[in-house]
């Protein structure tokens, strides 16, 4: 009995951290939310108090559950022509960070989302294609909640919430950079 009851603990556990794990190297992020594309560059970019500012009011006063010392922004191309940008960005699961590369069109639109890293036990499912394909498309000012059309999975809420708000932070640091860049 007591040898039965420690098998199942071990699959518990085993289980739990089968969720954990780093799927996408920083080397291969842009390439996984821009399929078939080159990137023309990396850049760091400090996140300087006024950027978190910028990037705060971009987001209607929201203030993202971390903020990265920089964010890493890679350009690509397609055919030589600019196809958007990969941005690198980490939020809050419920208790440790996930990091995710958000794929955004020239006109911040979401061409696609991966997670790169997920350090929780239980949630993991969101790193499912099925689950980000939802954000391809989305429109920087779309709802992104649950009630509004991304659907959730079950018992991952919070990832769920952590990988929108990701999205909604990536499409701000996007605004910010571009109003830098027209000034």
């Amino acid at each position: 009995m007591i040898r039965g009851v420690g098998v199942l603990l071990l699959l518990a556990v085993s289980a739990a951290r089968a969720q954990e794990g780093v799927f996408i190297a920083e080397a291969d992020a842009p390439k996984a939310v821009f399929r078939g594309a080159d990137v023309a560059g990396r850049d760091e970019i400090v996140a300087t108090p006024a950027r978190r500012t910028a990037v705060t009011a971009a987001l209607g006063g929201q203030v993202p559950s971390m903020w990265e010392e920089h964010w890493i922004v890679f350009r690509v191309t397609r055919a030589g022509a600019p196809a958007g940008r990969a941005i690198v960005v980490e939020e809050i699961g419920k208790h440790r960070p996930i990091t995710f590369v958000v794929g955004l069109r020239p006109d911040r639109s979401v061409e696609d989302v991966a997670v790169m890293a997920y350090r929780e036990a239980y949630g993991g499912e969101i790193a499912s294609r099925r689950f980000l394909a939802q954000y391809a498309g989305k429109a920087p000012g779309a709802d992104l909640r649950e009630t509004s059309g991304i659907k959730n999975v079950a018992g991952a809420t919070l990832s769920v919430e952590a990988a929108s708000r990701a999205v909604k932070k990536a499409q701000a640091i996007a605004a910010v950079l571009d109003a830098e860049a027209s000034r």
